[in-house]
């Protein structure tokens, strides 16, 4: 990738970043929800690691990660939203007659949820501090859950701006991403440990890139960190993340000839 690119990506991203930040008010109830789920489940099911098989006697050790991914997956698979308000408003064809970089367009997508899911997944690791969690695998554990809840993020935000880019209608992607938000969460180990869960349900949660992300944080975080499973999981999720943003580049390539 050369230099203008980079440069581009860059720029684009900082204009995607400020259009983030003059909306207060999403901005409080992307950190209020995390609260919500962080320190109400965490209250709610703090008995349950009593069952074993969750690695912790404290629920809320355990929860942290799952809120982390769950967070990372709710804001990233809206990110079409705002793919389909720039064509709406016929931002992204201006865009499309300027020289900036066709790659530039797509990627600062990409580096803007990247950069808003680690965002927000250090200040849920920091709440979930101030609230009594323990993080024994340390600064290293606790930055590969931020990766990998930055590349699950990046394989929804890019499936997401792909869908937006096809079917350009609101209520097809907010139904979409409604019908796909619960199964994904509960279908992995957010809430309960895989030993305690149905054997139906834990098999299905074995093909769950939600599932990854959250095996490979709680496996880094561990005392003990389970190395193969954080690159097996890690790598899975990379893969499917290339995939994902070389899909959103391809369909933005067929919009662009569409205009």
């Amino acid at each position: 990738m050369s230099t203008a690119v980079l440069t581009q990506t860059w720029y684009m991203t900082q204009r995607q970043l400020v259009a983030v930040l003059r909306q207060p008010v999403f901005l409080l109830i992307s950190l209020i929800q995390p609260v919500i789920w962080l320190f109400l489940f965490g209250n709610l099911f703090r008995k349950v690691v009593e069952l074993g098989g969750f690695g912790t006697t404290s629920y809320l050790d355990y929860l942290v990660p799952g809120i982390v991914v769950m967070s990372a997956l709710g804001s990233s698979m809206w990110a079409g939203m705002g793919t389909l308000e720039e064509i709406e408003r016929g931002t992204l064809n201006r865009f499309l007659t300027t020289p900036v970089s066709r790659s530039a367009l797509m990627n600062a997508n990409v580096v803007q949820n990247g950069i808003s899911t680690a965002v927000q997944s250090v200040i849920i690791v920091l709440l979930g501090l101030i609230g009594g969690a323990g993080y024994p695998g340390g600064f290293g554990g606790l930055l590969i859950l931020i990766v990998a809840s930055v590349l699950l993020g990046t394989v929804f935000g890019a499936l997401s701006n792909a869908l937006g880019m096809l079917v350009r209608e609101r209520e097809s992607i907010i139904g979409i991403n409604t019908f796909l938000l619960l199964p994904l969460t509960f279908l992995s180990s957010a809430f309960m440990a895989p030993a305690q869960m149905p054997s139906w349900m834990a098999r299905i949660a074995d093909f769950n890139p939600v599932n990854w992300a959250m095996v490979a944080g709680r496996s880094a975080m561990a005392a003990d960190p389970d190395w193969g499973e954080v690159l097996s999981r890690g790598g899975a999720l990379l893969v499917l993340a290339v995939a994902a943003v070389r899909l959103s580049t391809r369909t933005f390539r067929s919009y662009q000839k569409s205009v």
